[in-house]
């Protein structure tokens, strides 16, 4: 039985990506949501101690990739090492927005954001942000949860 009421929860997963002048980050985030009607507001949590918040802290501006079931590796890849000693996306297939802001294209799709402020959440820091385009890449894919991470042993709790 799980210690917390919160294990119940099924989160989708997301990779977090931002850039700031040469420097691009990408890592996994599931503490994603709609803070408003008709999608306009998000908000983000950022583990304190990545590098993409160093990064989306300096330019304000981030997308958030929802990722689908092929893409496990990337739980690896951009969630257990740090951006600061690798270039995490020296291997990876990603693009850039009209902002220069690094996207992956065969994710489901991302949201491009502006980060409008901030707040301390403990060890994480919360991004409140207005969504300034939705773009659906790959909508036949399936989304990656917390659960389906789970099933395959890549998460636990």
């Amino acid at each position: 039985m799980p210690k917390s009421l919160l294990k119940y929860k099924n989160y989708d997963v997301h990779s977090i990506t931002s850039i700031h002048e040469e420097n691009a980050n990408a890592n996994i985030a599931t503490w994603v949501m709609q803070t408003a009607m008709g999608g306009k507001m998000v908000c983000v949590a950022l583990y304190k101690i990545d590098y993409t918040i160093e990064l989306v802290r300096a330019s304000m501006i981030l997308n958030i990739n929802l990722l689908h079931t092929g893409q496990t590796g990337l739980i690896n890849k951009l969630g257990r090492r740090s951006g600061k000693e690798s270039d995490k996306l020296k291997t990876l297939k990603f693009e850039f927005d009209n902002r220069g802001c690094p996207f992956l294209p065969e994710a489901i799709g991302y949201i491009q954001c502006q980060v409008l402020h901030s707040t301390d959440a403990g060890d994480h820091e919360l991004f409140v942000c207005e969504v300034q385009k939705q773009v659906v890449l790959n909508p036949e894919k399936e989304v990656m949860t917390n659960n389906f991470l789970r099933e395959k042993g890549l998460v636990r709790g």
